[in-house]
């Protein structure tokens, strides 16, 4: 089954959401020590994938099972599972490309030319990425989280989406700036709406030109339709990708946005649903 991903079934260039030099715009004081780590995981097919890892010295229990754009793992999901793990959520962020690229994402900068990454985002499936995705959710199960939360940008914003299905036994979804129509002749989060259940959190920017107004508003309704709890938040004049460090003009709507993560892992650990969703 081809997988409901990327861009480029529109007339336009693919979206790749964060470049080489995009880190998280975090300065929290860290709560307690992160152990990090570059690990690889299996999958239900048996295919070793990588992971950015980090644990907590002092753990709320909960872990966050991190979906990248669609590059995979770099440096920017490398900083953020460590500052995850510094508020107390242990966290492992996931690579798609085991199968076509290996586990050495680190060896693999060229996935900067869209001309390159491309072949390897068109061999994705939804089933191998939703087994890679349970294995991640697994893995934090067994280091002692007895909840756990998606948290996805773009690529891994929509994925973020879709682990809302009772499938995965999450606790919430968060997901930023993930396009929620139809892909080519996949449905998005929004045609799926009936099949989710686990409370959403989706953060989108303003000025976004690849996700306007109207398909956010659409998508909001369908969760209402289907009485799926949730929180549409969008920044007004944000563009995609605004959660960076090097967005200055839009640092109050990635702090917002942090809060707003914070607030329903801290509400999950509680042992409560998120703050939107009570």
């Amino acid at each position: 089954m081809a997988l409901d991903h990327v861009l480029f079934e529109r007339r336009e260039p693919p979206l790749v959401c964060y470049d080489a030099t995009a880190l998280p715009p975090i300065e929290d004081t860290p709560l307690t020590r992160a152990t990090t780590a570059q690990l690889v995981l299996t999958s239900a097919d048996g295919t070793g994938f990588a992971v950015h890892s980090a644990v907590p010295g002092r753990s709320r229990g909960v872990g966050v099972v991190v979906l990248p754009d669609n590059r995979g793992l770099s440096d920017f999901y490398a900083q953020l599972v460590q500052r995850l793990a510094e508020q107390g959520f242990a966290a492992v962020a996931l690579d798609y490309y085991g199968r076509t690229a290996g586990i050495s994402h680190a060896q693999r900068p060229h996935f900067a030319d869209m001309a390159v990454l491309l072949p390897h985002l068109m061999k994705l499936t939804r089933e191998t990425l939703h087994a890679d995705i349970t294995a991640g959710i697994e893995h934090l199960r067994s280091g002692g989280c007895t909840s756990v939360v998606s948290l996805g940008f773009c690529f891994g914003g929509r994925l973020a989406f879709q682990t809302a299905m009772p499938k995965f036994g999450l606790a919430a979804a968060i997901g930023f700036y993930g396009v929620t129509d139809p892909i080519g002749d996949a449905p998005g989060p929004t045609q799926l709406a009936a099949e989710l259940q686990a409370p959403i959190l989706g953060l989108f920017g303003g000025a976004d030109e690849h996700i306007p107004a109207s398909m956010v508003a659409a998508f909001e309704a369908a969760l209402t339709a289907h009485g799926v709890p949730h929180e549409i938040v969008t920044y007004p004049g944000a563009p995609h990708g605004f959660f960076d460090t090097h967005q200055h003009e839009h640092a109050e709507a990635a702090a917002d946005a942090w809060r707003r993560v914070l607030a329903v892992l801290r509400d999950v650990a509680g042992n409560s649903r998120p703050y939107f969703a009570t």
